[in-house]
Order: structure tokens, then C-alpha cells, then sequence
């Protein structure tokens, strides 16, 4: 396995927050050199990648009054219930083209959808001691960021593909994963974050509400377990929303 370093340094390196872009894309030769990812596209799989024992799937929530809100508890009032694969619009009993529409809420339980896109700041901060007990390289990991978001200039950076999107590729610390939020409170997270050693890898997607994390069984039993995340075990093959 490679040194972690930055590949082929640009002589003016650009950050984005504490994470640093890189101009060579090797770290992530082991993705895209993965035929089966690309037709995985649409599954658990294709948003984190194939070949971990166990996967899990981490649900963005919805909130009222700011605060976040559980699916569980949305479901509970709308007479619906939750299972690995259900989507947010089956939650509240609403048309697949819902298109957000603010006047789906619930007095009381929730009055907005959840966030759509890279895991958000709350779920990445609660996600990442567990993540960082599950590797032995957190300070050293890899980032995907979908070069289609707007706040960055990316066009003089290469780009390396994941089953519809392309992304610039990020190096730091697993604890900078969410570093970018203090350089601009709106900006995205990395759609994908991986450490050296691979010991799993996490997904997202700018048209998502959950995130999804591939690794050993252990990991996902402690995802599962973490009482600020509402998570459920998933196959490689389930579709996502």
C-alpha cells in the first residue's frame, strides 16, 4: 500500500478548509480501477463502494424548529414505518416528485425535509469517533468532493470518476472532515472519505438523504449501536433512493 503524501503537488496547493486538494488521483486508483463499482451504480454499493463485509445506512433527519427529528418518530405520527430501504417520501406518505414541498410538514413533528447531499454536519460529527476507532490511519485519509458543487474553483484540478459524478480528491485528517464548514458554513462535506488503510469507506450523493458506510461487521455494529445516529444494516446490492 502506498505512503500517504500528497501525489504531484500543485506549487500553490489549494485547501478547502483544513483538507488539502490534491493534483495526483493515485489514492484512488483502488476505486476506479473497480469495474464492478461503476455498474453498481443506484445501489449501497455504488454510492460507497463494493467489497466490504457489511454495510450500513445513515439517515439525514428531518427537523422541526431546527432540531433534528428521527425518521422513526415522523413515521410513528404519519402511520408509516421504517425498514433498511425505505425512502424519505414513503416516510410521510407522499408522492416520489414531492419536490420538497414545504407544505408536507406535521405540527408538532417535523417542518422540514432532510438535508439532501453529503453526509450533514451533525451526522459527520457523530460519525466520526466510531469511524475513528475502526482504523488504524486517521490521520491519514482520503476525500471525494464532486467537483459539480459551487464553492470552489475546480475546474484546474483533475478529477477522478464514480458512478456519476466526478470528484477532486481531498487529503487530511479524518477529525478535518468537517473543517470546511469553518471556512464557509454552507459548504459541503466530502461526498466520499476513506483512511489509507481502507478499513472502510463512506458514501454520499448531492441527491441523497442518507449517507452509507461500508467495513467490517464490527464497525457497523457500533454505527448501528451509536445513539446519535439512526442507522440500519444494509446489503451491497439494496437500492438507494
Amino acid at each position: 500500500m502506498n505512503d500517504f503524501r500528497p501525489v504531484h503537488q500543485d506549487p500553490a496547493p489549494q485547501w478547502y478548509g483544513q483538507l488539502r486538494v490534491q493534483t495526483g488521483l493515485s489514492p484512488a486508483d483502488w476505486l476506479t480501477v473497480h469495474g464492478p463499482w461503476q455498474a453498481a451504480m443506484g445501489t449501497v454499493a455504488g454510492v460507497s463502494a463494493p467489497g466490504f463485509a457489511a454495510y450500513a445506512r445513515i439517515l439525514h433527519p428531518a427537523r422541526l424548529d431546527e432540531r433534528p427529528v428521527r425518521w422513526s418518530t415522523v413515521a410513528a405520527a404519519q402511520g408509516t414505518r421504517v425498514t433498511p430501504v425505505t425512502r424519505w417520501h414513503e416516510v410521510i406518505g407522499a408522492d416520489q416528485g414531492y419536490v420538497n414541498r414545504s407544505d408536507l410538514g406535521l405540527p408538532g413533528v417535523w417542518d422540514e425535509h432532510p438535508d439532501e447531499g453529503p453526509t450533514p454536519q451533525e451526522v459527520a460529527r457523530a460519525l466520526l469517533p466510531v469511524l475513528a476507532r475502526h482504523t488504524g490511519t486517521p490521520e491519514e485519509c482520503w476525500f471525494g468532493l464532486w467537483s459539480g458543487y459551487g464553492r470552489g474553483d475546480w475546474e484546474r484540478f483533475p478529477t477522478f470518476e464514480t458512478p456519476g459524478r466526478d470528484e477532486v480528491l481531498l487529503a487530511g485528517r479524518l477529525a478535518d472532515a468537517v473543517s470546511p464548514v469553518s471556512w464557509d458554513e454552507f459548504a459541503e462535506l466530502p461526498d466520499l472519505w476513506w483512511p489509507q488503510d481502507r478499513a472502510w469507506c463512506l458514501g454520499g450523493d448531492v441527491d441523497l438523504v442518507s449517507t452509507y458506510v461500508g467495513g467490517s461487521p464490527e464497525l457497523i455494529a457500533d454505527l448501528l449501536a451509536a445513539p446519535d445516529l439512526e442507522a440500519h444494516p444494509v446489503r451491497p446490492a439494496d437500492p438507494v433512493g
